[in-house]
C-alpha cells in the first residue's frame, strides 16, 4: 500500500493512500491505528507533501563500493552514520535552495527506510519485523563543506537538503532494484540496491544498538555511483522501481541576508 501526507484545497494537511491515480483520506495514522476512506479525489487535487515527519534521519555514508571509489575513499569496515535535522525535509515538487556558504552542491539518490516500531538492539533477523515502508530520498550535499568541515553536519544539514517521497511504499521487495537520477531529463546515475555493503537489516541492527528507533523514523541507505552537481534552474528527478519518481526544482537563496 502507499501512504501520502498531502494537503487540499483547504490547506489542511492529512494522512492518505493512493490506488493508482486515486487518493482517500485515512482516519487516524497509518504508523498505528486507521480508517481507509473513500479514494474520492484524484492525485492532481491534492498537493504532496514529504509522507512522514520523522523524530530523525539517520543516514548510512559509502554503503555502495562504487560510489566509495569516485569519492576516493575506501569502504569503512562497519557502517559510518550522520544525521540530517529534520527541518532539511521537503517535500515532492518543492524548491531545493543552494545556500551561498557553498560552490558544489550535489545530489545524491537514496532508498529511505521507514521504521515502523519502536526497537533497541533489534537483530538482524528481526529486522524487518521493524520495518514500515520504503521511499525516495535526496540526501542534498554540500561536497566543499563536507571535504572542508571534516564532519558532515553542515553539508549535509541546510534547509531543504532532504527532498522525500512522493509515498511509503509498504510492499516491496528492495533486495535488488534499481535507483536512479536524471537531471534535466539526462540519466546521471543509475545503481541496484543488490550493490550495498551492509544490508537493510545489518544497518537496522548496528542503529538500533546505539539509539532507539522511534516509528516513523527514517534512514537514509546511502547511494549509489553517479553523484554530481546540481545548480539554480535543474530539475531533479528520482526514481525507484516499485516505488515511484520524486521530483524536485532547484534555485538559488533569494532570502540572502546582505
Amino acid at each position: 500500500m502507499r501512504f501520502i501526507r498531502y494537503q487540499n484545497k483547504k490547506e489542511e494537511i492529512h494522512f492518505g493512500w493512493v490506488f493508482e491515480d486515486r487518493v482517500g483520506p485515512l482516519t487516524g495514522s497509518p504508523l498505528a491505528e486507521y480508517r481507509k476512506l473513500d479514494a474520492s479525489l484524484s492525485l492532481e487535487q491534492v498537493t504532496l507533501l514529504a509522507p512522514i515527519i520523522p523524530t530523525k534521519i539517520v543516514c548510512i555514508a559509502r554503503n555502495y563500493k562504487a560510489h566509495a571509489k569516485e569519492q576516493g575513499v575506501e569502504v569503512p569496515p562497519y557502517p559510518t552514520l550522520f544525521m540530517k535535522p529534520i527541518t532539511a525535509i521537503i517535500g515532492p515538487k518543492q524548491t531545493i535552495i543552494l545556500p551561498p556558504q557553498s560552490q558544489q552542491i550535489e545530489y545524491e539518490a537514496e532508498l529511505g527506510v521507514v521504521i515502523g516500531k519502536r526497537g533497541r538492539w533489534i537483530t538482524a533477523e528481526k529486522a524487518n519485523q521493524y520495518i514500515f515502508g520504503f521511499t525516495i530520498v535526496n540526501d542534498v550535499t554540500a561536497r566543499d563543506l563536507q571535504q572542508r568541515d571534516g564532519q558532515w553536519t553542515r553539508a549535509k544539514g541546510f534547509d531543504t537538503f532532504c527532498p522525500m517521497g512522493p509515498w511509503i511504499e509498504t510492499e516491496l521487495d528492495v533486495t535488488d532494484i534499481m535507483i536512479s537520477t536524471y537531471i534535466n531529463g539526462e540519466l546521471r546515475q543509475m545503481g541496484s540496491t543488490r550493490d550495498m555493503v551492509f544490508s537493510i537489516s545489518q544497518l537496522i541492527a548496528y542503529i538500533s544498538s546505539i539509539m532507539t528507533l522511534d516509528p516513523g523514523d527514517l534512514i537514509l541507505t546511502g547511494t549509489p555511483a553517479g553523484v554530481g552537481p546540481i545548480r539554480a534552474g535543474d530539475r531533479i528527478e528520482m526514481k525507484i522501481d516499485g516505488i515511484g519518481k520524486l521530483e524536485n526544482s532547484v534555485e538559488e537563496d533569494k532570502k540572502v541576508v546582505k
